[in-house]
């Protein structure tokens, strides 16, 4: 990659958000100039293309994830989509002395929403602990579920750690309780194949930005018996069926949860990014990612003063800490020699107290990430310590 005046520029930070391919960007200008117009309702000819490119595009999305387009409702993001699954199945499911298995590598849009509801209801929410290298302990998670735990929500892969669950192994130990499973999908999807009907989960989530799409859309996908039964989320356009001031009825799903005018052109380039990583293969950058990960946790080890933490085949990311130098100091100075890493909690504070450091330096890869992007780095490591001595 290059800076708008040609300098190279070395982007770790996929993670956090991924950089868009011009197909994206292109299908975003075409859905916001040639071809709008609203969805649904029009009775005019453009407005029934685009609702008919939205629609596919909702196709499009689920099928990435081994789904069908009446389990998927498309959200402002996966964090809307599990507090959407907080406020409506967990308040209609959910009473006091009810238990939710949480760990502690989740992202706080995976802990605040059931903190949310646990003020509302009195549920209790536990918290499976982790492996030494960094992996929900799903083995310790036995001995806290019982037939009170009615929902495990954790991490497909960490956004910190990098570690993978094993997603049989929760499953079944949802299975063994009667318990629902809910998937936090973010940074598995951009790398991992994904089949939530293999997964056996009842939830899955995850966002457009991620995996080379647009900001403010995301995905949520449910089981098709759970999602008929769940509450509106928002009232408003679209998701009725009749209004009247005495009583209204909801539309089918999906559309019961997408009030209002939804994302149309960012639902579009959500396919058009979906297209884009299935034609390049996600074993492909799987294995690319994997390789460099590999790569850079080798190079980052050779550093004596560096602490690395997750497990040795992290999926795409490489967690650290140098020294007594802050993350947000070396960030600050990485950022001189044009590496762009993320510096910080990584909205995963739990997780630092369980580490003991108030931050991390995060590298994170993408499709577009290469071994000169691992040299960068390493150099502006080096530079930071000797200007820290």
């Amino acid at each position: 990659m290059v800076n708008a005046d040609g300098s190279p520029w070395h982007y770790l930070d996929t993670a956090a958000t991924a950089q868009k391919p011009q197909v994206v960007v292109d299908a975003m200008t075409r859905a916001l100039g040639r071809d709008y117009a609203t969805v649904h309702r029009g009775v005019y000819s453009r407005s029934a293309e685009m609702t008919l490119g939205y629609e596919a595009a909702r196709r499009k999305v689920a099928g990435l994830v081994g789904g069908v387009e009446d389990e998927l409702v498309f959200t402002r993001g996966a964090t809307e989509a599990i507090n959407l699954v907080a406020a409506t199945w967990g308040a209609a499911n959910l009473k006091a002395g009810d238990r939710v298995l949480l760990s502690i590598l989740e992202h706080h849009s995976n802990i605040v929403p059931w903190q949310l509801l646990r003020e509302l209801t009195g549920i209790e929410i536990d918290v499976c602990p982790l492996t030494e290298d960094g992996r929900i302990d799903l083995d310790a998670a036995r001995q806290v579920v019982d037939e009170r735990t009615k929902l495990i929500a954790l991490a497909h892969v960490s956004n910190v750690l990098g570690s993978r669950l094993d997603t049989a192994k929760a499953a079944d130990l949802a299975r063994s309780v009667g318990a629902k499973l809910l998937l936090d999908g973010c940074q598995a999807v951009p790398r991992t194949k994904v089949d939530v009907k293999s997964l056996d989960c009842d939830f899955y989530v995850f966002s457009a930005h991620k995996i080379y799409g647009p900001t403010g859309i995301g995905a949520l996908w449910v089981k098709k018996e759970i999602l008929d039964a769940m509450p509106p989320y928002q009232g408003g356009g679209s998701m009725i069926d009749r209004v009247t001031f005495e009583k209204t009825t909801w539309a089918d799903t999906p559309q019961r949860f997408e009030a209002g005018t939804p994302a149309i052109t960012e639902a579009i380039a959500f396919a058009a990014a979906v297209d884009y990583i299935e034609g390049i293969g996600i074993d492909q950058i799987a294995a690319h990612e994997d390789d460099l990960t590999r790569k850079a946790r080798a190079e980052l080890a050779k550093i004596n003063s560096l602490r690395l933490f997750g497990p040795d085949d992290s999926a795409g990311i490489v967690s650290f800490q140098l020294g007594d130098i802050h993350p947000h100091d070396l960030g600050t100075i990485l950022d001189e020699e044009n590496v762009a890493i993320r510096a910080g909690h990584h909205c995963a504070q739990p997780l630092m107290d369980h580490l003991g450091v108030p931050a991390t330096a995060r590298a994170s890869f993408g499709l577009y990430s290469d071994e000169d992007d691992i040299a960068a780095l390493i150099r502006g490591i080096e530079r930071t310590m000797r200007i820290f001595g």
